[in-house]
């Protein structure tokens, strides 16, 4: 059995990665790798049978309904208005501070991401309406530009996130509002932690703050941003109170989001065509994804290779510690070359039951492992988050990286503090009864 185990998992690892240096996309990659390991342990026509079966139970999961749904209300709110809604509420929020744009930028950030769920959406949504801005008030772009990206996927980790929704789907069914609630203070820290740089950083650059905003004000645009952050109580609340599941809950924001886009006067019927069809395109994709890495989920699952990985990392150390920072720094790397979709995808399966052997809660490793992929999509050769930062801002990587570096020990730092104190992640859940 440890012969065909290893035989399948260097067939598919080859034919994966050859797939992938021609061209081929990672989802249609990962499902012929996973077919072609699938024959060394059954017979040609049964394991294409079994191969077009799994794609089909892979995404046959209400759960799974969510997602289309999300996305779809986060494109809407991407095209309604919102984001200079909660940049207004941002900027009262912390106008006063030096860099103020800068830090509006990050709570901004944080808010939209929160509701559409995307953090490469909140990057260009919230950073197309600060950069000018910065720009015309004199702090450099590439300063203004790294705030943006960095700031960007704390989003992903504040619910509701697709992401978090895929890792309870791919674990086995891990609650998802568990993982909801135990993002919570992760991608707040997040935040916190790129705003506390982002300040200093501010006043080593002599980046004054701007005068303050009366209370009356202040009033005013807390009111208009109101019906906006109404959407997180709505969804999250609800959830909570047992009122809808979920996937229940991502039709509501669809149609909270649309109703309120048409009384801000910022969609049109005509607009519907076009973002129904973005929505539906971007599912595709995910779902597509998501259908192709079950074969190979149960490919190894069948083998048994993920025992024979965590008996493997335990021949290196038996001291939790270190397989948890082993662990953090593979999927650092991971994070580096792939998106976090394929890679939950492909690495849950392997590296979940090695964390639970050591006695770790599946919503902690599910939030930490989401918090590792959130930092590789800020970080080259593939990051989603940092190309459309750059796209926004109009600037290379190059010019952006040294800015930007800083934050990468501020992130790691957390990073360390969310896999080593599970309070962290587990408080909240605990708090609202689910664990």
């Amino acid at each position: 059995m440890v012969s065909a185990a290893l035989t399948c998992g260097l067939i598919m690892l080859v034919s994966i990665l050859i797939l992938l240096l021609i061209g081929v996309p990672i989802s249609i990659s990962l499902g012929c790798g996973a077919t072609l390991a699938m024959m060394v342990v059954l017979p040609a026509d049964k394991a294409l049978l079994m191969a077009a079966q799994k794609t089909f139970t892979g995404i046959n999961s209400f759960t799974l309904l969510a997602i289309p749904f999300f996305i779809l209300a986060g494109i809407i709110m991407n095209n309604g208005g919102i984001a200079r809604r909660l940049v207004n509420l941002a900027k009262a929020l912390v106008g006063r501070l030096p860099g103020s744009l800068a830090l509006t930028n990050v709570v901004a950030n944080m808010l939209f991401g929160s509701i559409s769920g995307s953090g490469s959406a909140a990057c260009a949504a919230i950073g197309g309406i600060i950069t000018p801005m910065a720009e015309e008030e004199g702090y450099d772009k590439d300063y203004i530009a790294a705030v943006n990206v960095a700031s960007a996927p704390s989003g992903i980790l504040i619910p509701p996130s697709n992401t978090l929704i895929i890792f309870s789907t791919v674990a086995g069914g891990v609650s998802i509002t568990s993982l909801f609630l135990g993002g919570y203070i992760p991608g707040i820290l997040w935040g916190l932690g790129v705003m506390a740089l982002a300040f200093f950083m501010a006043k080593k650059r002599g980046y004054k703050g701007e005068k303050g905003i009366s209370w009356a004000e202040t009033f005013k645009i807390a009111w208009q941003a109101i019906p906006s952050l109404l959407l997180i109580v709505i969804v999250i609340g609800g959830i909570l109170m047992g009122i809808f599941t979920p996937t229940e809950a991502s039709a509501i924001a669809v149609c909270y989001a649309l109703v309120l886009s048409f009384i801000y006067k910022t969609i049109k019927v005509s607009d519907l065509p076009r973002i129904l069809l973005q929505a539906a395109e971007l599912t595709c994709i995910i779902v597509f994804l998501i259908g192709l890495s079950s074969i190979m989920s149960w490919i190894l699952a069948f083998t048994k290779i993920p025992g024979l990985l965590a008996a493997g990392l335990l021949s290196l150390s038996e001291n939790p510690i270190v397989i948890l920072l082993i662990m953090n720094v593979l999927l650092l790397i991971i994070g580096t070359f792939m998106d976090p979709t394929p890679a939950i995808l492909i690495f849950t399966p392997i590296f979940l039951p090695i964390a639970m052997n050591f006695g770790m809660d599946p919503v902690h490793f599910g939030v930490m492992m989401t918090f590792n992929l959130c930092i590789g999509c800020i970080t080259p050769p593939v990051g989603a988050i940092l190309f459309t930062g750059c796209k926004v801002s109009n600037i290379s990587i190059e010019k952006i990286m040294p800015p930007l570096l800083p934050f990468f020990g501020v992130l790691a730092l957390i990073l360390m503090l969310v896999t080593f104190i599970p309070a962290l992640t587990l408080w909240i859940p605990r708090l609202a009864g689910l664990m």
